[in-house]
């Protein structure tokens, strides 16, 4: 989410992974679970209010372009940003797609925030996936550098890697989304994530780019973790679950993030 070197790896890479459940009617209506893949010489800061003139965004904060992969604001508005196969790192003439989760935070709802961003020039930034999402509507942004195309993201789950939702092309989608579904759902309010970090924190040795961890030889692999919970508006009770793990799942422990705040 953000943008590797392109020294990081082939084109073939997985990079950044999402999973989200879309659960109308519930008490917590979405779930988000995140891991972030990137050359750990490359310098971020966790999740926060770093943005002066964006008081209300607590996001991941890429110290080279200055923008974010994942984030949510006090509206209860989530953005995420994952970059499409065979577009690895910066390219000349390009605006930073890192930019656009800052943009998505910066609306007070999903669907205006994503109506805005759909009209986007799809040649000015490399190819991305974003996910825009609150507590009653979810959005994919497929951006592949000739066209912008928005969907709604529809109940139940949504797996997006560098590749199209919930698409068996990737391995990863393919090993991994009916685990997520299989795993027990998380309990936010009893802060019950277990099934999923365990997930997340999951390597495959063989085949370390299509594990939800990813450790390479290289320097390339899974730098941080994040999971979130929205609450539905009538609880007043309970506020967005926002938890950052500053490092790779299953090392790194979860934690959470500021105040998130509607």
């Amino acid at each position: 989410m953000s943008t590797p070197s392109s020294r990081a790896s082939s084109g073939k890479a997985e990079l950044c992974s999402i999973v989200l459940l879309i659960r109308p009617g519930h008490d917590w209506p979405l779930l988000a679970a995140a891991n972030r893949d990137e050359m750990a010489s490359r310098p971020w800061d966790p999740p926060g209010r770093h943005w002066p003139d964006r008081p209300e965004v607590l996001a991941g904060r890429d110290r080279l372009a200055e923008g974010s992969w994942l984030g949510l604001n006090d509206h209860g508005v989530m953005a995420a940003i994952l970059n499409r196969s065979g577009t690895l790192g910066p390219a000349s003439g390009k605006r930073s797609r890192g930019e656009l989760v800052l943009e998505a935070l910066d609306h007070a709802d999903a669907a205006e925030a994503a109506e805005a961003l759909a009209g986007l020039a799809p040649d000015s930034y490399r190819a991305f996936n974003l996910v825009i999402a609150d507590n009653r509507d979810a959005f994919w942004l497929k951006n592949d550098e000739r066209r912008l195309t928005l969907a709604a993201l529809p109940p139940g789950f949504s797996m997006i890697t560098a590749h199209d939702r919930n698409d068996t092309s990737s391995p990863r989608i393919a090993r991994y989304l009916p685990r997520f579904a299989a795993a027990a759902a998380p309990d936010p309010g009893a802060g019950d994530w277990r099934g999923w970090a365990e997930l997340l924190a999951e390597r495959r040795p063989e085949r370390p780019r299509e594990g939800m961890t990813v450790r390479t030889d290289t320097g390339y692999g899974t730098v941080s973790s994040a999971l979130i919970a929205l609450p539905t508006r009538a609880a007043e009770q309970r506020r967005p679950v926002f938890l950052f793990a500053a490092g790779r799942p299953g090392e790194a422990p979860y934690a959470p993030v500021g105040a998130a705040r509607t």
